[in-house]
């Protein structure tokens, strides 16, 4: 059983900076891709910023320039430094990670269960 789970989440002023970190925990034998989304009150789901395996990084542009990820692979971490925070920002956080248990098995999806950030004017 894999799972993921978020936190770093809370209310910090337009400016601010906010450090979300997520943890895998569970059988694993490798960890793929691991990604931040986020999905704001009335908004789709979008992709925040993403990390492969061997460092490669993705940033949307709204936030590319503020924020960081980074991937810590022996402890089956992946982090969102978030930096210059504006209200925009606000939404859940979810941590999505693409995870083998095994060498014969495929890659699967898994979903943290979100951490709120809240970046007020």
């Amino acid at each position: 059983q894999v799972q993921l789970v978020e936190s770093g989440g809370g209310s910090v002023q337009a400016g601010g900076s906010l450090r979300l970190s997520c943890l895998a925990s569970g059988i694993i034998f490798r960890i793929n891709a691991m990604n931040w989304f986020r999905q704001a009150p009335g908004k789709q789901r979008e992709l925040v910023a993403a990390i492969s395996n061997i460092g490669i990084t993705h940033y949307a542009d709204s936030v590319k320039g503020r924020f960081t990820i980074s991937r810590e692979n022996a402890e089956k971490m992946v982090f969102l430094q978030m930096n210059g925070l504006k209200p925009e920002d606000t939404a859940v956080y979810y941590c999505n990670a693409e995870i083998i248990q095994s060498a014969r098995d495929a890659a699967v999806v898994h979903w943290g269960q979100g951490t709120q950030v809240t970046v007020t004017s």
